[in-house]
């Protein structure tokens, strides 16, 4: 791929695709740490006297307009980040239509235009108006990552139909960043794999368990790896259907399961988080987090690691109770002295929670994207960057 940094862009129009896909509460961004993200790369592009038009989806309004999914709170949270005035274009065709008529550049402007998916042609990956969006401006820069899984308008036609069409700062970084993770990381390469559900993951777990020094597994996950061992886990959450499969992958000899867990019989913040080993797991109990042995284990392991990989919890940390093993991951990954990779929403919010004062060497703003990556499918967004 080319990268933003491989190419002209001074006094030029250049149109950034980001990922601006926030929480918004009461007309409010409530996070915006994908805003941040994107900063560098609109002070590269100002640097150069380039005019900046940012394209961005938000949520699944399905080519309808939604005023809740609007994008204008994203346009007010950034002209509050970078110090200056954001014009928000509400409508495409005008401003296609404004440029054909009066196309003056004016160096160093930020313009967004309205959520993407208002319009059926994102999601369809129609070509036409991949051509509208990638024709706006003289370089098309894609910048998100999260988004590049999928083949729609602005991750796919757009790039095809730009002039010049080049990698981001942003989403190059996390491109190689995570190449060299999947096949030159520094050894031992350690991955810690949690949240609730194996489905959407085995292929994950099963591609990760082929490279991995060691494969740490806890959260919903490991209940239902462990009941394919034989365990009773009570009425832990667990996939049932995925059981034969999950088989399968115990058997990997990379594989670390908990040893001890934390359990209660309904999750509720006023409920004490109980303390069982393997066998002394009872009908009613829910396993809820992973025992502190458990904890001390997958520390030490993390802690002598070259590499570590870590998505998804360890149990239900957003009750404080069911929390502490989370934490212990947290805290491992974050003062390790290899690599650390982490990401996936839940991850990400579980850093925020524990470990704000740590260090961790990339955090990876990706979600389903971070673990399709991982697993190692091909991007639409990366094949044609790279075709073009």
């Amino acid at each position: 791929m080319l990268t933003l940094s491989e190419v002209s862009i001074d006094s030029k129009r250049v149109v950034v695709r980001v990922d601006f896909n926030v929480p918004i509460s009461d007309g409010t961004v409530s996070n915006d740490e994908r805003l941040k993200a994107t900063i560098p790369t609109i002070r590269y592009c100002q640097a150069r006297d380039a005019e900046i038009v940012l394209l961005s989806h938000l949520g699944r309004p399905k080519g309808q307009v939604k005023s809740d999914l609007s994008l204008r709170p994203v346009a007010r949270r950034l002209e509050a980040l970078i110090g200056q005035s954001v014009e928000f274009i509400e409508n495409l065709d005008d401003f296609v239509h404004s440029l054909q008529n009066t196309d003056i550049l004016v160096p160093g402007k930020i313009s967004l235009l309205e959520n993407l998916r208002f319009d059926a042609g994102e999601e369809a990956n129609s070509k036409e108006f991949g051509r509208t969006l990638g024709t706006i401006g003289d370089v098309y820069v894609f910048e998100a990552f999260a988004t590049a899984h999928r083949a729609h308008a602005s991750t796919d036609e757009a790039i095809k139909a730009a002039p010049v069409s080049v990698a981001g700062l942003l989403f190059a970084q996390e491109v190689e960043t995570l190449t060299r993770v999947m096949h030159t990381p520094s050894r031992p390469l350690v991955a810690v794999i949690g949240g609730a559900k194996v489905s959407g993951k085995l292929e994950v777990l099963e591609q990760l368990g082929k490279i991995a020094d060691t494969l740490l597994v806890g959260g919903g996950i490991a209940n239902t790896v462990l009941l394919a061992q034989g365990y009773s886990v009570g009425r832990s959450l667990t996939e049932t259907e995925l059981v034969s499969t999950a088989k399968r992958f115990a058997t990997n000899p990379s594989l670390e399961l908990p040893v001890d867990v934390m359990v209660c019989n309904e999750i509720t913040p006023d409920k004490n988080a109980l303390f069982r080993l393997l066998d002394q797991i009872t009908d009613n109990d829910m396993i809820v987090d992973i025992g502190p042995e458990t904890g001390r284990r997958f520390a030490k392991i993390i802690n002598e690691a070259g590499t570590v990989l870590w998505n998804g919890p360890m149990g239900v940390f957003e009750i404080d109770q069911f929390g502490e093993g989370t934490r212990a991951i947290a805290n491992a990954v974050g003062t390790c002295s290899g690599l650390s990779v982490v990401g996936g929403g839940e991850t990400i919010a579980a850093i925020s929670k524990y470990s704000t004062a740590k260090k961790f060497d990339y955090i990876s703003t990706g979600g389903g994207a971070f673990l399709e990556f991982i697993e190692g499918r091909k991007f639409p967004a990366i094949e044609a960057l790279s075709a073009k």
